[in-house]
């Protein structure tokens, strides 16, 4: 089909006058500066008309994609300043954790050492107490006995003497007489470690 129609304009061109080969692929010359016409038209409108909206768009988003950018660095700069302040802030809570710990350290010595003081003084002051209240339980045991056996002393010499002792100066001195020498034997037969 293509020879076909490659034949017919052969045909038609050799018709209309005498046209070398090559002239049949070459176009007129009225066409060629029509066609220049034509595109020189289109070329100043798409210079004057397409070309600085494409250039506008295009800076646009240049500008946009520097801005981006520089947004970008400016969040980066800002999560960097933000992670700085971040580890200072939790390097600080564990220091002051740290010295809190201390402190309580301290404070649970000083608590232990006082409830010791406290401990301690109170137990002497138990003991203390509690001596006092054996020596005086010692002193009225001692005088308890020192009467009764003062009573008994004096009734048993009464009944072996055959004469009263009644007078209390005399039976006075009668008992302490018999407990000193009591205390005199239990001294000298009382054990020796102790």
């Amino acid at each position: 089909m293509m020879s076909a129609l490659t034949a017919e304009v052969a045909v038609l061109a050799a018709a209309e006058g005498d046209v070398d080969g090559i002239q049949l692929f070459l176009p007129a010359s009225y066409d060629i500066v029509w066609s220049a016409v034509v595109m020189v038209a289109v070329g100043l409108m798409f210079y004057k008309l397409v070309l600085p909206k494409f250039t506008a768009i295009l800076d646009e988003r240049t500008a946009k994609i520097e801005g981006g950018l520089s947004k970008a660095e400016h969040a980066q700069a800002e999560a960097d300043a933000l992670l700085a302040q971040y580890k200072a802030q939790l390097q600080e809570a564990r220091t002051d954790a740290a010295r809190i710990r201390e402190e309580a350290r301290g404070e649970a010595t000083a608590i232990v050492a006082e409830a010791k003081a406290k401990a301690s003084e109170e137990s002497a002051r138990i003991f203390e107490t509690a001596q006092r209240q054996i020596e005086a339980e010692r002193q009225q045991a001692s005088t308890s006995l020192r009467n009764d056996v003062g009573a008994l002393a004096t009734e048993l010499a009464s009944k072996i003497v055959g004469e009263s002792l009644e007078d209390t100066a005399r039976q006075s001195r009668v008992v302490d007489r018999f407990l000193d020498e009591l205390e005199a034997s239990a001294l000298t037969t009382a054990p020796k470690g102790k």
